[in-house]
């Protein structure tokens, strides 16, 4: 028997299925690999989606106790807002419905300081009186007896603009 062609006939068939089997594992390889890559960005954005999440209901729950009732009226006491009472209003036809008056500060507003608008040195002293002279009383807004409105006193740090909290 002659052992020539049928070795010579079985070479090409070895080599195809030896290419087919080295291109498939290689071909696996490459997929595994970028599986793996989009599975690790997949998990650094899931990572990142929380710290958003996260950081998204902290400032809204900043948002929620800075518009809460209570701490809008404080701080519109802090800047010297007093109520405005009872409304009136204006008619289509221009008639004056309601009494209106001016709003009215208490006569001993409650300033609470600000921590954001501390004085940056130390608190400086009123010179002394000269000798003889007695001290000056301190002055205190006094409502007037015809209900205008009492002046509320000028704050002792500059003004700052209130914090702004980005988003909503």
């Amino acid at each position: 028997m002659p052992s020539g062609p049928s070795t010579a006939a079985r070479t090409p068939f070895v080599l195809l299925v030896v290419v087919l089997l080295g291109g498939g594992l290689i071909t696996l390889l490459l997929l595994n690999t970028s599986l793996n890559e989009g599975s690790f960005r997949l998990s650094e954005l899931r990572k990142k989606t929380t710290e958003l999440t996260d950081q998204e209901q902290a400032l809204q729950r900043d948002v929620d106790e800075r518009s809460a009732p209570d701490a809008l009226e404080r701080r519109a006491r802090e800047l010297g807002m007093v109520p405005g009472g009872n409304p009136a209003f204006l008619g289509p036809d221009g008639t004056v419905r309601g009494v209106p008056r001016r709003a009215k500060a208490d006569p001993s507003p409650v300033r609470r300081p600000d921590p954001s608008q501390r004085p940056v040195g130390p608190p400086v002293a009123a010179p002394p009186p000269a000798s003889g002279a007695p001290a000056p009383a301190p002055a205190s807004p006094k409502p007037s007896a015809a209900g205008a409105s009492a002046a509320p006193a000028a704050p002792s740090a500059p003004a700052q603009p209130p914090p702004t909290t980005p988003g909503r």
